[in-house]
């Protein structure tokens, strides 16, 4: 796998964990359904395990393809942005509630 398609596979899965986690919280303190609380916390549930498992597929990767490493350990470093905005989401969203 070429060092470009790596960092692309962890930025699709970084803006797609952030967008649904943004819709979700704007969702919640826009309409204040509680539907939209379900979703963030199912988020959280199942976006975790994914996002580790990615992590996981990474790190592997990198150790067994060692010209690819820099390039892995650049797209765990962009998925582990997800870690602070969702602590600060699932602060947020437990206040409103």
């Amino acid at each position: 796998m070429k060092d470009q398609k790596i960092i692309n596979i962890s930025k699709s899965v970084f803006g797609v964990c952030f967008s649904t986690g943004s819709i979700c919280l704007l969702g919640g303190l826009i309409t204040g359904q509680d539907t939209f609380a379900i979703g963030g916390y199912l988020l959280l549930i199942f976006g975790t395990p994914l996002n580790l498992l990615f992590v996981l597929g990474f790190l592997i990767y990198g150790w067994v393809y060692k010209s690819s490493l820099k390039a892995c350990i650049k797209a765990i470093s962009i998925l582990c942005i997800n870690i602070p905005i969702a602590i600060i989401y699932t602060i947020i969203g437990l206040n409103i509630i």
